[in-house]
This record gives structure tokens, sequence and C-alpha cells, in this order.
């Protein structure tokens, strides 16, 4: 298990990594994205797909690719009040370029701001409509007064193409737990450099253990990211039998988990399980077709097994989607948190498996094997042995590890060394 201390010092550094991270403008496409994957390549040998504009991806097209060189608004003494190079938040994401002369009141028209929280710059995106414009804070607004403005806005809107990476780690086993994180938001932190951070440490993580899973890690802009991923790899998303999308993993709220479509599924009873033994306060939500991109994965042609994992969900922090979502909003614990859940997510689904009794007629003697205490009559008995009778009464071939600690309301570990403990002394056999 990994100690406090390391966990403190692999916060730290996760959080050290977002600052990295933090200055890049990104989108679906463009520049952005490949400058951030080759940070992330650095941590892990990280693949990249580029996937050129106008390729059909079942009922959607890759889009024309959208870089950004600079932007601003300036006023009649040539001053910019609003600057790219300040924010790259003050672009509207995936804006057309622009270079004119317009009045206020035109002007007017393609700024948006944030009056509820006035020195917030909000983050607004319009990827599938080509239009132009400039975020900025409400109070910087008020105080666009001249009768004129010089717009620029030095952006590319041409042919090129969706950019993602993959990370694949193989295991004993064909089959696959997912992770996919969205790499397209510019600055901003828990939304979604946070969950980048996660993935990356966790992939990091599982690099040095032995694996009976495969794990692919997916690194995608969102929504366009994962249905062209899918459309390329139709067959092979078969192979997926757990997974989580990764998002909104840094500030202190505390961990939510959505459901994926099924509901039931292995992945919704593990992540269920160590949070409800995790000692802290969690949330639980049903599958619902809006969200991240499980609901991709989850689409009725998949239909994958893939949940969501956060902290505070989308949209319920008022930081959500302006500059506010900065590097003061994220903090190391959180992060460590995180990805410490993470792991013993991972921990659980690589132990959880069915064993059968090979004692099965009456409780094996566990004193003479010293599994059990000698001396009856005392009270207070370690849970450990309750464990071993859990894990022998229902060791038939038909339970799971999972299906034990559910029943006997035990942290899936403690049942899970009772029945290595079990196995090491020829009382049980793996199923499989």
């Amino acid at each position: 298990m990994v100690s406090l201390h390391d966990m403190t010092m692999t916060g730290d550094a996760m959080h050290r990594f977002i600052a990295d991270l933090y200055p890049i403008c990104r989108s679906i496409t463009g520049d952005g994205v490949r400058q951030t994957l080759d940070i992330i390549r650095a941590r892990i040998p990280l693949s990249a797909r580029e996937v050129p504009t106008g390729t059909p991806v079942f009922d959607w097209t890759v889009p024309r690719e959208w870089n950004v060189k600079d932007a601003y608004i300036k006023n009649a003494r040539g001053e910019r009040v609003v600057d790219f190079q300040r924010s790259n938040l003050h672009v509207l994401n995936y804006s057309a370029p622009v270079k004119k002369t317009v009045s206020l009141a035109e002007l007017k028209g393609h700024l948006y701001s944030l009056p509820d929280h006035p020195d917030w710059i909000p983050y607004r995106t319009s990827y599938y409509q080509e239009r132009w414009g400039f975020c900025l804070s409400h109070h910087d607004l008020l105080r666009l007064t001249d009768d004129e403005y010089e717009v620029c806005i030095d952006s590319s809107l041409a042919p090129g193409a969706l950019t993602y990476g993959e990370y694949y780690l193989r295991g004993e086993r064909a089959e696959e737990v997912l992770f996919s994180t969205h790499v397209c938001h510019p600055s901003l932190c828990n939304d979604n450099l946070a969950g980048i951070a996660v993935a990356v440490f966790l992939a990091q993580h599982l690099q040095l253990l032995p694996r009976r899973y495969s794990y692919r890690f997916l690194f995608l802009p969102g929504t366009i990211g994962p249905i062209t991923w899918l459309a390329l790899n139709q067959s092979g998303a078969a192979k997926i039998t757990h997974g989580l999308v990764l998002a909104c993993l840094g500030d202190p709220g505390h961990s939510t988990y959505k459901k994926s479509r099924r509901g039931d599924c292995e992945i919704d009873r593990a992540v269920a399980h160590v949070l409800k033994h995790s000692g802290t306060a969690y949330d639980i939500t049903e599958f619902t077709p809006y969200g991240y991109d499980e609901r991709q994965y989850g689409s009725p042609g998949f239909n994958l097994p893939v949940g969501c994992f956060m902290r505070t969900p989308h949209g319920r922090y008022p930081e959500y989607h302006t500059s506010a979502d900065n590097l003061s909003l994220v903090t190391p614990a959180a992060l460590a948190d995180s990805l410490s859940k993470c792991i013993t997510v991972v921990r659980l689904l690589e132990r959880n498996r069915s064993y059968l009794n090979q004692n099965p007629f009456c409780e094996p003697q566990l004193g003479q094997r010293g599994l059990y205490r000698t001396m009856g009559g005392q009270t207070g008995e370690a849970l450990n042995e309750l464990a071993l009778l859990w894990v022998l009464n229902l060791s038939d071939g038909r339970h799971t590890l999972l299906d034990i600690a559910e029943r006997a309301d035990m942290p899936f570990d403690e049942v899970a060394n009772a029945a290595a403990a079990l196995l090491a002394h020829d009382l049980l056999k793996a199923c499989g």
C-alpha cells in the first residue's frame, strides 16, 4: 500500500504537473492538444493518432483544425483592453478569424461575461457553428465606453486533423480496463487537467505492477474524441470489461461516482465498495445520457461498462468553466485522494475472482494451520478471522470475493487477504 507520506509527495507532484499544462491553449483539435500530449509523453510512452479532417465517424465528421496565435480588443488609444496573451479564455474557443474595427454596439453582440461573478472570465465554445467572439470579466465589459474598437482574432480553421493519445499496458489477459479523460479544455484546472494528472500518475503506478488485466489509457478531446476512437476501434472495444471516465478530480469536494449505463456491472460495484469503505463522504448517482464521455462509451450500440469518477460534478461548483478554475482551486490533497481511490479500485478488480472451497464439508480446523485463535471463548474476534469463515462459506465457485465482501459488509482487502491465506494452505482453489 502507498504510505500517507508518499501520497502527499505524489499530490504535490501532480499539482506541479498541472501547473506545467495550465498555460496551454487547448481545443478539440490543434497544436495545443499536441503540445499537451508531448508533455504527457515525457512521463508515459504515449502514442498519438492523427485523424484527418473530413473523416466520417458514425454520424459525425472530424472537423477542421483550429489554432490561434493572438487575439485582442484595442480601444481608441491602441491599448489592449482584452488580451489573449494574458488569458487564453479571452477567445471564444474555436472562434473564426476576424480583424476589423467595429462599433461598441456591434462588439457587444460578440462578448460573453458573467454578471453574477464579475471578476471571472467565462469559458465558452463554438465548435460546430462558425462565429467569432471574446470572453471577458463583467467588470471589463462595463469599462468599454469608446464608440469604436479594433478587434483581432488571429486564428485559423483549416483542413488538418483531430489528435488523441493512447497508452496500452498489456496484462495476462486480453480483457481491458479503460481509463479515459478529455484534453480539449484550455487553462482550466479541475476540468480537466486534474483528470489528466490522475490518469498519467495512475498509468505510471500500473507500469510497475504485475497485471491480470490489460489497461488502456485514452487522452481525447471531449465528445468527438471518443466518437472517433470508437469508430476506429469498433470491434476492439468489446475487450473493455471495466472502464472509468476521469474528470473534475482536483477540487476539495467529496468523491462522486456516476454509474455506467448498465448500472450494476462490476465497475459500478467496485467503485461503490471502495467509496463505502474509504472513510470519507461520497455520492453515487445513476447514469444519465448527459455529462462526459461515459455517454459515448455507454451508447446502446456499445453499452460498455464505463462509469464516471469525479469529485464535485461538472456545473455544481461555481468556478466551473471560468477563469476561477485555476491552480488555487485544485489541491494536492484532493488529487492524491482521487488517485489513491483509483488505485484501490484497480487493486480490487485485479484481486476479484471466484474460488472453490477444497474442504466444503463443515469448517476445516483453522487453528492447527495457524489461521485461527487456538483459545476459545474470547470476545472481540479479529475481523480477518471472520473473513476466513465468510470466504470458506461462500467459495462455491459462484461467488466472487466482491460478492463476499458486499454480503459480509467488510472491506474488500480483508476478504482478499483471507482468501490468499486459505489458498496458501490449499483450502481454496481458484476457479477459471
